[in-house]
């Protein structure tokens, strides 16, 4: 069984020559915030300008759009409709530099949880579903593991990472009643050499230790789990309905103790809400105290959909910092240099002082094998951002 996210090196041979871009941040996946969630649009390539395609013929519809459209409602729950979505594929091929992995698997389209930051929003677009109904509206991949198993063999995965969990999150309360990303991993866990992650913002992985061991005794496997803040009031306003910190630390305990890679991102570090150094301070403490190999961080990255989503929220809930995220985010997208720096400078003294890694090394796959072949924390107490204690910017 694998207890490091550390393999033995492939010879140079067995792998695929990409270019890398330039690591400019500390998150594990550098700029995937950016155009990172590789969820394939079939025959849009960017965010399309906001059709609604509920008031659009299915004839005039296209690619995943038609498809979204045709898609069976299956249930309806805590406010959220759930629909059975046919696609064609489960791995999604990058093929990009703006990411440091080839391949990404998302079980589900939309995610409940609702993270008001979220840059995924954008993918519900390409549906011609509105981004605001990212949250209410969920789509499950049908036939995930079958397509997954085809995927496998049909796909250079040979020497590739695959990320799963880059735009939704495969463990989101959907998971319970669909079962489509035990069913992913189902497949996986018959291959030997497989390079995986899986990042998640909830506790519901450690359902799959058993499956999770597994994988790691023939391929190399890490866990990331996200988290923003160990104050739980600021949790839940921040991310409606995923579970509080302390049930996802708790979660990173057992993983550990069960001898699987696991480790904390801090992502997003929201500017003027979670930045302070006492806060990361604190969960950066708690992720070395459950047994967290690496602890990551990058600041927050709004753009299209998500941007004018995070602003009404900011309005609504911090109307103090209203102004200066108009000053920073709605021009460039992103935050000053200057103070990414900052953070970035602070996330790394962390890691210092409390003995964690980065992140996992980049895990090489073995030799890839098709079955075919052998078959305690306390709550904080207020809700308050820290625009006080940030001065230089708010």
């Amino acid at each position: 069984m694998a207890t490091s996210p550390i393999l033995r090196a492939m010879p140079k041979t067995l792998t695929r020559p990409r270019k890398r871009a330039k690591e400019t941040s500390l998150t594990l996946f550098p700029t995937a915030a950016r155009h990172g969630t590789c969820e394939p649009s079939y025959d849009a390539s960017a965010p399309p300008p906001v059709p609604d395609g509920r008031t659009k013929p299915s004839t005039q519809l296209v690619g995943i759009a038609r498809l979204a459209a045709s898609s069976p409602r299956a249930d309806a729950k805590r406010g959220t409709e759930y629909f059975l979505l046919p696609v064609r594929s489960i791995l999604n091929d990058c093929n990009s530099e703006r990411v440091p992995f080839r391949f990404t698997v998302n079980p589900y389209r939309g995610c409940e949880f609702g993270c008001h930051y979220c840059y995924a929003r954008y993918t519900h677009e390409f549906m011609e579903v509105p981004g605001d109904e990212f949250e209410s509206k969920i789509y499950v991949k049908q036939n995930a593991g079958p397509l997954v198993d085809r995927d496998l063999n049909t796909q250079p995965v040979w020497g590739e990472h695959i990320a799963i969990g880059a735009a939704t999150d495969p463990y989101q309360p959907a998971e319970r009643e669909f079962g489509a990303t035990r069913a992913i991993l189902e497949k996986m866990a018959e291959r030997e050499g497989l390079s995986l992650s899986i990042t998640t913002k909830s506790n519901q992985v450690v359902r799959d230790i058993d499956l999770l061991k597994r994988i790691g005794e023939r391929s190399s496997l890490t866990i990331n789990m996200s988290i923003t803040t160990v104050r739980a009031p600021l949790a839940r306003t921040l991310e409606p309905r995923a579970p509080r910190p302390d049930l996802r630390l708790g979660a990173v305990r057992e993983l550990r103790d069960a001898g699987i890679a696991a480790g904390v991102l801090a992502m997003p570090i929201v500017p003027g809400i979670t930045d302070a150094a006492e806060d990361l301070d604190a969960l950066a403490k708690a992720a070395r105290d459950v047994g967290a190999q690496w602890f990551a961080g990058n600041v927050l990255y709004l753009r299209s959909t998500a941007l004018k989503h995070f602003m009404d929220f900011v309005g609504g809930q911090f109307p103090k910092l209203a102004r200066q995220y108009e000053d920073w985010y709605v021009r460039g997208g992103s935050a000053p240099e200057t103070y990414r720096k900052e953070i970035s400078a602070l996330v790394e003294g962390l890691r210092e002082k409390y003995g964690l890694g980065a992140r996992p090394q980049n895990p090489s796959a073995k030799s890839w094998k098709s079955p075919q072949l052998q078959l305690s924390l306390t709550d904080g107490d207020h809700d308050a951002p820290n625009e006080n204690r940030r001065a230089p910017y708010w």
